[in-house]
């Protein structure tokens, strides 16, 4: 049975849909993408006859004539992304809406992936409910290509079962974290609160297994891209202290002088008479 949504007024739209306990929708199909994401709630959906559970911050695509139905166990709040293709620009719409959602897929976001998708989420809401304009259209069409994008990289990463909560599987988390979210401005505050632990729980269970904080780690990794940036580029030092994070020219300076023993400027010169002709 096919459902429209009516999509006439703006490519993009996403509201709530709410299932109380024991509700069965029907199987159906639409001829648009939907992006399903359960704020609260257990239960399970059918996605072209395969049951797969439903639990918070688990994400559904689902393509165009793909057959699918949802129960609930207890009452299921769903946000619904509701989109035409035609929306995305031509290389997302090809090169990642065509590749990784040729059919519908359930993912199962890990903590900091479930922490991004509802900011997205967050944001869409939000210039949705302002006055339509090319401008708003713009953003909400930049940021469903952020979540698709997202969605893609968080199901290479996806754990299941008790083991996800192991210490060393945090921590394992965390470093991979740091590694894709270096130049953005994180404290241990920040990731404790997306795995919603304490700060000092955060640092020690990094501690145990890398033998140093999640903040010391970082400035590692920023300071590695830094010298490979002043190796093998041209870039001026400031522009290099902006690209891997650092607000302060002299934060970074710091940093790098406790991680590599030497100044930015010093790293350069010796790097550059190391270098064959």
């Amino acid at each position: 049975m096919i459902r429209r949504i009516d999509l006439s007024k703006n490519e993009i739209d996403i509201y709530e849909q709410k299932h109380t306990g024991g509700h069965l929708m029907s199987e159906h199909y639409h001829q648009i993408h939907q992006v399903l994401f359960v704020l609260e709630g257990e239960g399970a959906i059918r996605l072209d006859g395969e049951v797969r559970r439903l639990a918070v911050d688990d994400t559904a695509v689902i393509v165009p004539n793909s057959v699918h139905s949802v129960m609930s166990d207890s009452t299921l709040t769903l946000l619904v992304l509701a989109f035409d293709a035609e929306a995305l620009d031509p290389d997302i719409k090809t090169q990642l809406l065509e590749v990784y959602f040729k059919a519908s897929r359930l993912t199962k976001p890990g903590l900091f992936a479930s922490s991004e998708l509802r900011q997205l989420l967050r944001k869409m809401l939000f210039e949705q409910s302002r006055e339509l304009s090319p401008l708003i259209r713009l953003s909400l069409k930049v940021q469903l290509s952020q979540l698709l994008i997202l969605l893609v990289r968080s199901a290479g990463t996806e754990t299941a079962g008790a083991g996800s909560s192991s210490n060393r599987l945090r921590a394992e988390k965390i470093r991979s974290y740091i590694d894709s979210k270096y130049f953005d401005q994180l404290t241990a505050g920040d990731i404790a609160s997306k795995l919603g632990i304490s700060t000092r729980h955060v640092n020690t269970i990094f501690k145990e297994r890398y033998d140093m904080t999640p903040m010391q780690y970082l400035a590692e990794v920023r300071i590695r891209v830094a010298q490979k940036l002043l190796a093998e580029t041209g870039k001026d030092i400031i522009s290099i202290c902006f690209e891997v994070g650092y607000d302060s020219v002299s934060t970074f300076y710091r940093s790098f002088k406790a991680v590599a023993k030497l100044s930015p400027k010093s790293y350069r010169e010796l790097n550059a008479q190391a270098s064959p002709e």
